[in-house]
């Protein structure tokens, strides 16, 4: 997310070192740093306009420019280079004689392709270290990193749906937040205990006419839930086990989910809403603060093998 005027002292120096470190890591992770990326004669800046160029026709300089953020003068260079060298040409827009679309030529997509190919390969590579469910945390935070310097804006295309539990889903519900908690932060078993609790209560015990339970859905996978239930203070409802898994991520899901609980409260006649989070829970935290809640109270404890800050937020409806 980019903002015109940034105030240096409103951001933590630690953050700013963090995200550096992570960015001179991933970048000699990916091998942006070598001369010849991909072991292409090209460098990061050549072959992403060559990629751009190889998704589709009928682009223009200024579509690349805006879609790259490179500079025209910079881009102008480079297509010249291009077009001495035989690897994309220039049509006349029918609609517009002073726009030129701009494509790869055949020799273009021979010389693409292997860098392509090779791209393709080392990404290959990489995840192969991990297993399965690390991937699947790997591709959730990348997603979500998107999602977050988009402004929100939902980072792929995928659709989902939601819908009432069935049969397997609560099961689902307790390993699913058991598994990701204990690779994403370290919480151990009493954590899947508390979240065995909670949705054993919810199947025992909850009133279909105040209580709910939703289920995200992506191409038959679950990938989301959340529960809005009575809470003991009057005309209360608590939001429960609300998770996002890393298939899911990137969509505005966790969104999504709240606004469900919110809408569902106030048409079953609540008058307040109140939920218990932790303050390492940044993704859910911007939610809850999006959504209109607002941090009440919050204590340091040591839960589930780790030293947490518990905070408590409502939402007066």
């Amino acid at each position: 997310m980019k903002t015109d005027h940034p105030d240096p002292a409103r951001i933590d120096q630690k953050h700013i070192a963090d995200v550096r470190r992570f960015n001179r890591f991933y970048t000699r992770q990916i091998g942006v740093l070598r001369k010849n990326y991909l072991d292409s004669p090209y460098s990061l800046g050549e072959l992403r306009v060559l990629y751009e160029l190889s998704r589709g026709d009928d682009l223009t300089a200024s579509d690349i420019a805006r879609t790259l953020d490179l500079d025209a003068g910079y881009l102008s260079r480079l297509l010249r280079d291009f077009e001495k060298k035989g690897l994309i040409k220039r049509t006349t827009s029918k609609l517009d004689a002073r726009q030129s679309h701009l494509s790869l030529t055949a020799q273009g997509r021979k010389v693409y392709a292997p860098a392509e190919k090779r791209s393709q390969s080392d990404v290959a590579a990489m995840l192969a270290k991990l297993d399965p469910a690390r991937q699947s945390v790997l591709v959730g935070a990348m997603r979500t990193i998107e999602t977050l310097l988009e402004g929100d804006a939902p980072a792929a295309t995928e659709s989902y749906i939601l819908r009432a539990p069935r049969h397997g889903d609560f099961g689902w519900m307790v390993a699913a937040h058991a598994v990701n908690y204990a690779q994403e932060y370290g919480w151990g078993d009493p954590f899947e205990g508390l979240c065995a609790q909670i949705v054993a209560d919810f199947v025992n015990n909850n009133d279909p006419s105040c209580e709910r339970c939703w289920i995200a859905e992506l191409n038959g996978e679950n990938v989301g839930c959340v529960m809005l239930v009575k809470d003991a203070a009057p005309d209360t409802a608590r939001i429960r086990l609300l998770l996002v898994d890393p298939k899911g991520r990137g969509l505005g899901l966790g969104r999504r989910l709240t606004d469900e609980c919110v809408q569902f409260a106030r048409a079953s006649g609540y008058k307040k809403i109140t939920l218990w989070t932790h303050s390492i829970l940044t993704a859910a935290r911007h939610i809850y603060q999006k959504a209109g809640f607002t941090l009440t109270s919050s204590e340091q404890r040591h839960t589930w093998g780790k030293d947490v800050v518990a905070e408590f937020w409502d939402m007066e409806l």
